[in-house]
């Protein structure tokens, strides 16, 4: 399996999970400079290799009215601000050609969003330009269909390559999280990453917003570290009911210190334990 180095941490083959977290959406500076500083102390306590994750505009809202984010400009310095006053590397989703440079300059991991990632140009000009980048599988392809989206990336000569699982559609208004899809993914030589809170939205279920039922993320943390991963992908907030995006599918900042420290034992046991 292709390895990723990125500053002092190792992602894939054997190495311990990766931390993907933060809130789903920039709310504000202050707000996600705490949430960053919180998860930074706590990773660093469990021993556990922490990426800080916030999006500077949420695209994809289900409504025209749906609160987006600070922006490019603003967001990107907020997200500067926390890699070099914290020391922590960070994550965002980039959803146009345009924002692709300069989010560039700011961003250790790229994000194609799970909708955008079958656009041929679009992926091929983030592989290009990003250090490394994490591909949001879409939940209306197989496991086995990601393949092509490889192919587009490393077309550029760009193996920092990371694959997020976040549940398939199952009808209207639901996704399911299929395991079988982790070791498929896997095969395929990068590192994986399991997106437990997305995996149990409800799209567009609250009609003008998304649901979810963050209760389950809890379960498929432990059921996908459990498969073997190379990441998990949670979204936090330290009053999700009055979150601006995602709230009902992101857990409570003070839930995480018993879980990670659940789910590392759980890796710890997966990833020395070879019988």
């Amino acid at each position: 399996m292709e390895q990723i180095i990125l500053g002092d941490m190792v992602i894939g083959g054997d190495a311990p999970f990766v931390l993907i977290s933060g809130p789903c959406v920039i709310e504000d500076g202050v707000k996600t400079e705490k949430i960053a500083l919180y998860l930074k102390d706590l990773a660093g306590e469990l021993d556990i290799p922490f990426i800080f994750k916030a999006s500077y505009d949420k695209a994809n809202r289900s409504s025209m009215n749906s609160f987006r984010g600070p922006g490019l400009k603003e967001g990107l310095d907020i997200l500067r601000g926390i890699k070099e006053g914290l020391s922590i590397p960070v994550l965002s989703d980039v959803h146009r050609f345009e924002e692709i440079e300069e989010a560039s300059k700011v961003l250790d991991v790229m994000q194609i969003p799970a909708f955008l990632c079958r656009q041929t140009d679009f992926v091929v000009e983030v592989a290009r330009v990003a250090g490394i980048i994490n591909v949001k599988k879409g939940q209306f392809i197989a496991p086995w269909d990601v393949s092509n989206i490889l192919d587009k990336i490393t077309s550029t000569g760009n193996k920092n390559i990371m694959v997020t699982e976040r549940g398939v559609s199952f009808g209207y208004n639901n996704l399911v999280a299929d395991m079988r899809s982790i070791p498929i993914l896997r095969r395929m030589g990068y590192p994986v990453v399991f997106d437990a809170t997305h995996s149990v939205q409800l799209p567009g279920g609250a009609g003008s917003s998304s649901g979810g039922n963050r209760g389950m993320a809890v379960y498929l943390s432990r059921a996908a570290v459990a498969t073997g991963i190379d990441g998990l992908f949670l979204e936090v907030h330290p009053d999700p009911e009055c979150a601006l995006c995602d709230g009902p599918n992101s857990l409570y900042l003070d839930s995480l210190p018993g879980l990670l420290g659940m789910l590392k034992e759980i890796d710890r046991i997966i990833k020395t334990d070879k019988t």
